[in-house]
């Protein structure tokens, strides 16, 4: 795995994680009691994106480097997925044939 490949599977885990966690413990106006005027019953009371964002970046350090190691050592290749048998053998692939 090269190093831009690196950075784009952390921005893919990340932002994934990112999703997951926003909508944890939110508390809405709605809940509340209290809506500002313009804004929806379901907005944030206070949506606390800078320790949501530090939950994520904890979360997805560690699942990259799972994901990453799994990736690296060959554990799982892309050739586990192919049920339909189209991949080329491994020996023609080496081979560049």
């Amino acid at each position: 795995m090269s190093i831009s490949s690196g950075f784009v599977l952390f921005a893919v885990i990340w932002s994934m994680v990112f999703f997951v966690v926003l909508p944890l413990r939110m508390t809405t106006q709605g809940d509340v009691g209290q809506i500002v005027p313009g804004t929806h019953a379901s907005a944030p009371v206070n949506p606390q994106i800078k320790r949501k964002a530090k939950i994520t970046t904890l979360w997805a350090i560690g699942l990259w480097i799972v994901i990453a190691g799994v990736i690296i050592s060959g554990a799982i290749t892309v050739r586990d997925f192919d049920v339909m048998g189209r991949m080329p053998p491994v020996s023609a692939v080496e081979t560049g044939e």
